[in-house]
């Protein structure tokens, strides 16, 4: 007589094809006190639409105990360590690069060396401040073979991105891309924002492009995001170089789809990064992946294979004292800029010359010149807002001056919870409490400070990063603005940051001021300029 078949209890680990989970797949004969623990398992469920009849549930190393104690013969893949081998990535030889422009420090050149020992698929993480920008562009002037290419990044960074490449390499035809109607890709390397992405993906898709660059690279944190999904439709492109100054390991889910996008293959499933690196847990209504785990084992595997991370103190050697940048910035108010522009026209005109009007009274032509400054600062507010909320990202601290009260003001109630601030409100006490609060809180990650009112006798050496919002009059006070960072204690380089409303009475004021010292990047020796010098040039220049 033919025996029974022996019904067993079964265990196996899989990868759900449509979301990348693992997962495991329950199989026994029916057994009503066994499916009422079996629903207690992590998103348990019964599956009958293949024809065969099972139970699933989400992969978790803490129910293999359980799954043991009820009876189940486990498979031998449910103790696979998934994780791939850490191996020391060799040094690469450093390179020549034909016709650029920009002077690399040598720990840029040996990042450009790098992107090219990793055929220019790479994840780099440099510390804020170290010319991301200008190693990726470097690789694309080692490749002007490599075209076209395309440059993703957030709005207020594409004029930024426009002026170094036009900059740095040799006759490149850099098309800078805004809004969301379509018109033909002329140029070489195309710049655009990650907000039109998905706007332009079709055309995009049909460029052709050798080499793609996604600057601040944590955008694509949410995989459901339209502009993450868009950019994924791009992975295919041969060449992906990604830029982020955040610490990967302190987020690391937010970085799976970027490494993901450069590497396919090094992490290819989620739920088994996120198990190990992040943390996961459940909450009692969902996974819970923002945590950090094994953060030394993900670092040493990124950093021999995809990824580059220098900081400033491994660098310092290189460095100068401060490194200056200017980020021009579109402005949302071009109309009402035109008609203030128009009525400072006017104002000389009715002196009959800048020479009248310079010999008026200082206090009314000022008048007339904030009033241009101050509509120039409120069109590039929400893009200067973008700007600091991605540094601050970085987990640095940053130190913003400004001169207009409303100014400082909106940027207190945007940052209130991370920022402290001077100007010509706050009390002799409350300074000191708030420069000491920005110098040992952590939590505190912003001074906002009034450039005349913040800009003398305070140490603000926890941050060693400047960003100017507006001007002031004198190049004396520009550098005592900065050099609240730059004092004896500050073991790093100050960064020292411009954010200009481009094509504005901003740019022509940094101009004169550069031209007033010299150049930025020398300390002022010997006599100040004064106000009524400056006020003099500018007028000059709207005669």
């Amino acid at each position: 007589m033919k025996k029974p078949p022996v019904y067993l209890k079964t265990a196996q680990k899989f990868i759900d094809q449509k979301t990348g989970e693992v997962k495991i797949k329950l199989s026994f004969p029916f057994d009503r006190d066994l499916i009422s623990k079996i629903k207690t398992l992590p998103r348990a469920y019964f599956n009958a639409k293949d024809g065969k009849k099972y139970w699933i549930c989400a992969f978790s190393e803490e129910i293999i105990p359980l799954l043991k104690e009820w009876g189940f013969m486990l498979s031998p893949d449910l103790f696979i360590d998934p994780l791939p081998g850490i191996k020391k990535r060799e040094p690469a030889p450093l390179l020549t690069i034909p016709d650029l422009r920009w002077k690399l420090y040598p720990f840029q050149l040996e990042g450009v060396s790098i992107i090219e020992s990793l055929n220019g698929n790479v994840l780099l993480a440099d510390e804020m401040g170290l010319g991301k920008t200008v190693q990726a562009g470097a690789y694309l002037q080692l490749h002007p073979e490599k075209r076209p290419a395309i440059v993703i990044c957030p709005a207020s960074l594409k004029h930024n991105w426009a002026k170094e490449l036009s900059y740095g390499l040799k006759s490149p035809k850099v098309q800078l891309i805004s809004g969301k109607k379509q018109y033909p890709l002329l140029g070489e390397i195309i710049i655009i924002n990650y907000d039109i992405v998905d706007a332009w993906l079709p055309v995009l898709l049909a460029f052709n492009a050798q080499v793609i660059i996604l600057d601040e690279c944590h955008y694509l944190k949410n995989a459901r995001a339209k502009r993450s999904k868009a950019v994924q439709k791009l992975a295919n492109i041969p060449h992906k170089i990604l830029l982020s100054g955040t610490p990967i390991v302190n987020r690391p889910i937010e970085f799976y789809y970027a490494i993901r996008f450069v590497s396919p293959t090094l992490f290819p499933n989620k739920w088994i990064f996120a198990k190990r690196y992040c943390g996961a847990k459940h909450n009692g209504f969902g996974w819970d992946f923002n945590g950090a785990t094994n953060s030394k084992e993900l670092h040493e595997i990124l950093i021999n294979s995809i990824m580059i991370r220098r900081k400033k103190m491994d660098v310092l050697k290189d460095l100068p004292d401060k490194i200056y940048s200017s980020f021009p910035l579109e402005i949302t108010n071009k109309k009402m800029y035109a008609s203030a522009e128009n009525d400072l026209f006017s104002y000389i005109k009715k002196r009959k010359g800048y020479e009248s009007a310079v010999k008026a009274s200082n206090a009314e032509t000022l008048v007339q010149i904030e009033t241009l400054k101050h509509v120039a600062v409120m069109g590039k507010i929400n893009a200067c807002i973008e700007w600091i909320q991605d540094f601050i990202e970085s987990d640095e601290k940053l130190v913003v001056f400004a001169s207009h009260k409303r100014v400082i003001n909106l940027l207190q109630e945007k940052f209130k919870h991370l920022c402290v601030k001077i100007d010509g409100s706050v009390s002799l006490s409350a300074r000191k409490k708030a420069v000491e609060e920005f110098q040992t809180n952590p939590r505190v990650r912003l001074f906002i400070g009034n450039i005349q009112a913040a800009g003398v006798g305070i140490t603000l050496t926890a941050s060693s990063n400047v960003a100017f919002l507006e001007l002031p009059w004198t190049p004396g006070e520009l550098v005592q603005a900065e050099d609240r960072c730059h004092r004896i204690g500050q073991k790093n380089a100050v960064n020292i940051y411009y954010l200009l409303a481009k094509n504005t009475i901003e740019e022509d004021i940094a101009a004169l001021l550069d031209d007033k010292r010299k150049v930025l990047d020398n300390v002022l020796e010997g006599s100040d300029t004064d106000e009524t010098s400056l006020l003099t040039a500018l007028l000059n220049k709207y005669k």
